[in-house]
This record gives C-alpha cells, structure tokens and sequence, in this order.
C-alpha cells in the first residue's frame, strides 16, 4: 500500500498554540495539546525527504464557578476560552544514520488567536472580564529525531524544546506565549499494513516545565499518550481512513512557586473522537495527506472541558 509511503512529519504541537487557555497547570494548560502527534501522519517520512505540514487547531472549553484557575497571575472561575491556532511544520528526515535509524530535525512555528472570559478576583469582590490576543505563539524546536522502518512498521524516538517566544503579559486572561521553557522526550510507533490497510499508532511523551519568572508559577511535569487505530481503503485515486484517536494526557508532579496560590494542581484529560484521512501521490515523487478529526473530552480533572477539532494538510517531496 502506497499510504506506508506516504507519512509525515510529526504534525506536532501547537501546544504552543493555546497558552492561557484550558486546564489546571497555570494558564489552564501545557504546551502540548491532546491529539497533536496521533497517528500515521505524524510519524516519519521513513526515508531522506523535506516534509512541510499545515496544522490548524480549534478548541473550546469551560468550566463552572466551583473550578478555579489562574491565569496570568489572576484567580478566576466560570472560565471559557476559545481559541484558533494555525501552525506550519518544517521537517527534514536526513540520509545521516545513527544506531540504524534516520536522523532528522523540525520546527513548528504557531500562529494563535484566542478569547478567554471568566469571573476574576478583585479585592472583595469578583468582576466579569474578557481578554483576547492573537499573534506568534511558543515556537516548537526538534532539533533530534531519530527514526526506523522495517516493512509497514515505523518507530521513532524524538526530543523538542518548547521556547517562550510568544507574547506574555501577567495580568491578562489571554496570552500567547506561556513565558516559560518546555522539553519534551518522547517516542512513537505506528504500523499500517499494506496488506490489509489496518493501522494501529501511538505516541507518547514527557513535559518537563521551567518556572515562569513573572508569575513564580512552576507548572509540574506531565505525561501524554495518543493512539489511533484505522482502517485505510483505495478510494479517489489514493487512500481513505477511517478510525478513532483517543489521549490521555495527566500531570505527574504538582505545580510550585508562590504564584502556585491553590497548591499542586495535577490536571488530567481523557478523550476519544473519531478521525478521517485521505492519501494519495501528486505529480512527481510529491506525497499529499490530510486529515480531520474531532476529539471532545470526556473526563477532566482541574481543567477546563470541551472539544479540539484538527484539520492537517501535508507534502513530502
């Protein structure tokens, strides 16, 4: 099957994307977002090639009075947050081996707009407030990559570095940076057989979070899993596939600092959505894929509720 060619480039993050905006660290979230690097898309090319990936992200979330989160410094509750996030992926997978596998290396440059309302402290009392911000978010540097192919099999181990270059101001509900640094190791494995056109992929990682100095706020570090499983069938001149993805993403140490006002939050999301594919060859050795699914969250705890939407468009050359 041409599809086992025909993978990306780790459509990866903008976790960078949403910064202020859903859950228990600070902000409501951590760099990575649930559904980010999910399925055969995401792996590697699995041979020496120049892959570029369009990943856009819709989220919208919410929780009720009882939950309260800190953004930016400000205590609030009866949080929502919308958020648009549109993020280009550069990745080159080199003929440089090391232990067998291929070398490789990627950036994920987020652009983000979003909107977060929520009843927030003011002294004594509590007042109805709305921030939006739109702009460059947390830029995602992989400088090492390192992957292995062995029939309809790909496996891969890979380390990125979150940087804060997005705007960050203390004292807002909405920012689009989170001011501080993320490094993430993290491995995956994804089979598509060519046979039969099943594929099962799985990804997970590890986030280790730097204090964010303006706030004295330490997000702890967190673990996520992705898994999908899909069946792909010749259709339209290429492939069509049809699956589900689910995450789950949890905290494993709690937050810290003085700006840590309500002790060690631990966060966690659960969620399962269903995820349509489509492959197929342009002109050339050109390789196109694209993909949309739709992830809502079933059980949160210390984060906000709600939907990720995910549609990625990819080319290998």
């Amino acid at each position: 099957m041409k599809t086992k060619h025909i993978v990306f480039a780790l459509a990866v993050t903008l976790s960078a994307s949403f910064t202020s905006l859903v859950r228990a660290e600070e902000g409501g979230s951590g760099h990575y977002l649930p559904g980010a690097t999910a399925d055969f898309i995401d792996a590697l090319p699995g041979r020496p090639a120049f892959a570029y990936v369009n990943a856009f992200t819709y989220y919208n979330g919410s929780a009720g009075a009882s939950r309260i989160f800190n953004f930016g410094g400000l205590i609030a509750a009866n949080v929502e947050a919308t958020a648009y996030a549109d993020t280009s992926i550069l990745l080159y997978e080199t003929p440089w081996k090391l232990f067998g596998g291929n070398y490789a290396a990627a950036v994920a440059l987020p652009y983000v707009w979003m909107e977060v309302s929520g009843k927030v402290a003011a002294g004594p009392i509590s007042i109805n407030r709305r921030d939006t911000a739109n702009g460059i978010g947390d830029i995602q540097f992989f400088p090492f990559m390192l992957g292995w192919t062995k029939g309809d099999l790909k496996w891969d181990t890979r380390f990125s570095i979150y940087a804060p270059t997005g705007n960050y101001k203390a004292g807002r509900l909405a920012n689009v940076g989170k001011n501080y640094w993320t490094f993430e190791p993290s491995a995956s494995v994804s089979w598509l057989s060519s046979k039969i056109g099943l594929e099962t992929s799985a990804f997970a990682g590890l986030d280790f979070n730097t204090k964010n100095d303006a706030t004295d706020y330490q997000t702890g570090a967190a673990f996520h899993l992705d898994v999908t499983v899909a069946e792909h069938l010749p259709l339209l001149g290429g492939f069509v596939g049809v699956g589900a993805n689910s995450f789950f993403y949890q905290q494993i140490t709690g937050d810290s600092g003085s700006g840590a006002a309500f002790g060690g939050f631990e966060g966690r999301t659960v969620g399962v959505g269903p995820v349509l594919s489509y492959a197929t060859k342009l002109r050339g050795k050109i390789d196109l894929v694209a993909e949309v699914k739709w992830l809502p969250e079933l059980d949160t705890n210390k984060r906000l509720k709600g939907d990720y939407v995910w549609f990625k468009v990819a080319l290998v050359f």
